[in-house]
């Protein structure tokens, strides 16, 4: 049988993810995974990492529910395996905080999950005094230093192949791939022409904090303390449209400020170093096919990109359902191959 040939632009967590879906559930495909950076250069290496979903206007409920389901499945049986710690996969409980009680109480993964409970008005007034409602659970933290390597190192057991180069138009892939995947992320706006593409820029901070256990996170999702394996993620910052990547002393200071009001203890953490990123914004996450006309042929698509700071958090799931996009392809080039 010929095999068919699938390249997938970019090299991030929902990439490699990708990817890995495509190799282990298709072997007939050859999968090359395109990218002009790899880890640990790429944004997802930047990420927390923590499994929690945000919930985007226009996709029906029901499949970003999945979305999560699927990922968090996906990394929950790594965290439980002797993979584990070569992956970056580990529980994490800890808790969400809000300075006004939130419209939604239980949001639509909370039943996925660990022990999601509320907090009573004592432990509030003994954890977090300034904040009037708060949720407690256990969830998975993914550190993409080590797991992105892990991802490429599965890829490359399932046939697959990693190819560094950057690629500036999908023309150029016209005759070498049957199928394009583009995960490009953040680089959809220019090689796909997607208008609704922007920059969500994130500054963190990487500290030497051994004694903290939980994780904290406030509800609007600017201010969080995510204990990791060798060190503590504290941030942060959700600039639109901002492409700046020079680390910022006045965010810095803020964000730091923010962060010890919630956990006093930080201000005796060692600032290890600190990191700024492009979050690939867009309003809604686009998981869909296309059919494009390159280099006078038609050629089928598959995107994957625009997940915002969910990457992690949902990169699995939507990899899931991009495979599935990928054998739809298939499934028409061959009976277009019958006629």
């Amino acid at each position: 049988m010929t095999r068919v040939r699938v390249g997938v632009v970019g090299a991030g967590v929902v990439g490699l993810s990708t990817a890995v879906c495509i190799a282990e559930a298709l072997p007939f495909c050859s999968v090359t995974v395109l990218a002009e950076k790899f880890s640990p250069d790429t944004t997802s290496d930047g990420a927390a990492g923590i499994l929690f979903a945000n919930s985007f206007p226009d996709i029906p409920l029901e499949r970003q529910r999945r979305w999560f389901k699927d990922s968090l499945d996906h990394l929950l049986s790594i965290a439980q395996s002797e993979q584990a710690s070569e992956a970056g996969v580990l529980l994490t409980s800890g808790w969400q905080v809000f300075k006004e009680v939130p419209i939604e109480k239980k949001p639509f993964w909370s039943d996925l999950v660990i022990g999601f409970q509320l907090l009573t008005q004592d432990e509030l007034g003994q954890l977090f005094p300034d904040h009037k409602f708060g949720q407690a659970f256990t969830t998975v933290k993914c550190e993409c230093v080590p797991y992105l390597p892990w991802l490429e190192k599965r890829l490359r057991k399932a046939g697959g192949n990693m190819e560094q180069r950057k690629v500036r138009s999908l023309q150029e892939l016209s005759h070498s791939y049957d199928v394009i995947v583009n995960c490009s992320g953040l680089g959809s706006k220019t090689l796909v022409g997607d208008d609704g593409m922007y920059p969500i820029r994130g500054q963190v901070l990487k500290m030497e904090a051994p004694w903290l256990k939980n994780f904290i996170r406030d509800g609007d999702g600017k201010t969080y303390i995510y204990p990791g394996i060798h060190s503590a993620t504290v941030g942060g910052t959700r600039q639109e449209e901002d492409w700046r990547l020079e680390v910022d002393e006045g965010d810095r200071e803020d964000m730091l400020a923010r962060c010890i009001r919630l956990e006093p203890s930080l201000c005796k953490a060692k600032v290890l170093r600190e990191w700024v990123g492009l979050r690939p914004g867009r309003k809604n996450p686009r998981v869909e096919r296309d059919l494009v006309q390159l280099q006078g042929r038609q050629v089928p698509v598959v995107h994957n990109y625009g997940h915002g700071g969910s990457g992690v958090g949902i990169a699995w799931g939507t990899s899931m359902d991009a495979l599935g996009l990928v054998k739809q392809c298939l499934h028409d080039m061959h009976l277009q191959a019958k006629l």
